[in-house]
C-alpha cells in the first residue's frame, strides 16, 4: 500500500492526533518517510494538521486520486486526471496493459462522447470516472452492469440531495417532465426530465465471457446549466448549493461495486432499478433497430430489456433511443 494512502489510513483510525514515531513504528517505515508521506498529502490538498501531540486526520480531502481512494469501500484503485480525453479510452487502454479494477476519474474530459458518438461536454467541475472490471459473467448479462450504474449514479445523487430517477437504459434525471417542470417541452425533448448524468459501457470478450468491461459515467455535479446542453441540468442547480464531489463519486464507486460484486448481486440490479425508474407506467416511443416501438412501458427484463405493452402485443426491446410521451400514464 502506498505510504501516503497507509499514514491516511492510520489517521483517520484515532481519534486522537498521532505522533510521528507512533506512525513510523505502525507503518514500518522511517520518519523521515512520514514526513515526506504527510507533506505529499498536502500537495495533494490534504489538509493535515500538525499539533504538538502529532498529526491530526484531514477533514476535507481533496478531489484527487488520494482524495477518493481516502477511505473507499470498494476494491478500486483510483487514477485521476485534471485533464484527460476520455476516461473510456483510458481504462481501455488500461484493460489492454491487463489492469483491473480500476476507475478512471478526471475533474475535465476534452474528447468526451455519448451513445452512438453523440458528443457529451464534459467541462472542469463535473464527475467524469469509468470502471474497468474483469466480471465472471456471460456477455449476454453485459447490459446489467449499465442498470447498476444507473442506480448507482441515482443513489448518490439522492445521498447528495437531488431526487434523481431512471430514464431508460441509461440517463440519470430530475423532475417527469410534465408540463409543471420549469424545463420548455421543446427542450426537454421527450427525455422525462433534467438530465443530469449519462452512461457508457463498452466491452471485450468472447461469444460467452466477458473479457474486460469498461462503465462511464458522466455526471453535471458543480456546472451552471447554462453552459450545458438544452434540457440538462446539474446537482449544485438542483440542490442550490455545490456538492462534494469527491463524496459523490466515492458514493457511486461504492453502490456500483455492492451491486456487481457477484453473479449473485447482479440478480438485485433489476428490482433496484424498477425501483428508481421513471420509465415504467408511461407512454414511450422507442426508436429501436427494427423500427418503432410505441407503448406503455410495463417492466424491464433481464438483461436490461424494455417490456412494451403495444396495440399489437407485448414487445421486448433490447436497445434503442426511448422517449416519454405526454398526455398519458
Amino acid at each position: 500500500m502506498d505510504t501516503r494512502r497507509a499514514l491516511l489510513d492510520a489517521l483517520a483510525a484515532d481519534d486522537d492526533p498521532v505522533s510521528g514515531p507512533a506512525l513510523a513504528e505502525s507503518l514500518d517505515v522511517s520518519r523521515a518517510a512520514v514526513w515526506k508521506a504527510v507533506e505529499g498529502l498536502r500537495e495533494e490538498g490534504f489538509a493535515v494538521e500538525s499539533t504538538s501531540d502529532g498529526y491530526v486526520a484531514p477533514d476535507d480531502p481533496g478531489y484527487s486520486g488520494p482524495g477518493i481512494a481516502f477511505g473507499l469501500d470498494a476494491p478500486y484503485s483510483v487514477e485521476y486526471h485534471d485533464r484527460v480525453g476520455s476516461t473510456n479510452e483510458r481504462a481501455r487502454e488500461l484493460a489492454g496493459a491487463g489492469a483491473t479494477d480500476a476507475a478512471v476519474v478526471a475533474d475535465e474530459q476534452t474528447g468526451s462522447r455519448g451513445r452512438l458518438d453523440r458528443e457529451w461536454v464534459a467541462p472542469s467541475g463535473g464527475v467524469w470516472l469509468s470502471v474497468l472490471t474483469r466480471p465472471d459473467v456471460p456477455t449476454a448479462r453485459a447490459p446489467l452492469f449499465t442498470l447498476a450504474a444507473a442506480v448507482a449514479t441515482t443513489d448518490a445523487a439522492r445521498q447528495a440531495g437531488v431526487d434523481a430517477r431512471i430514464k431508460w437504459p441509461n440517463d440519470v434525471l430530475v423532475g417527469d417532465g410534465t408540463p409543471e417542470e420549469s424545463a420548455p417541452a421543446s427542450d426537454l425533448g421527450g427525455r422525462g426530465g433534467r438530465k443530469l448524468a449519462g452512461i457508457l459501457t463498452e466491452m471485450e470478450g468472447e461469444a460467452d465471457r466477458v473479457g474486460w468491461l469498461v462503465v462511464g459515467v458522466g455526471v453535471n455535479a458543480n456546472l451552471d446549466p447554462e453552459t450545458l446542453p438544452a434540457g440538462a441540468t446539474s446537482l449544485s442547480a438542483e440542490r442550490g448549493a455545490p456538492v462534494d464531489r469527491r463524496r459523490f463519486a466515492a458514493t457511486l464507486l461504492e453502490r456500483y461495486a455492492e451491486l456487481t460484486a457477484s453473479p449473485g448481486a447482479l440478480d438485485g440490479v433489476l428490482p433496484a432499478w424498477r425501483e428508481r425508474a421513471s420509465t415504467l407506467g408511461r407512454r414511450v416511443r422507442v426508436e429501436a433497430a427494427d423500427g418503432v416501438v410505441e407503448g406503455t412501458a410495463v417492466d424491464v427484463a433481464e438483461p436490461g430489456a424494455l417490456v412494451v405493452d403495444t396495440d399489437e402485443g407485448r414487445r421486448r426491446v433490447h436497445a434503442g433511443d426511448c422517449e416519454h410521451l405526454r398526455g398519458a400514464e
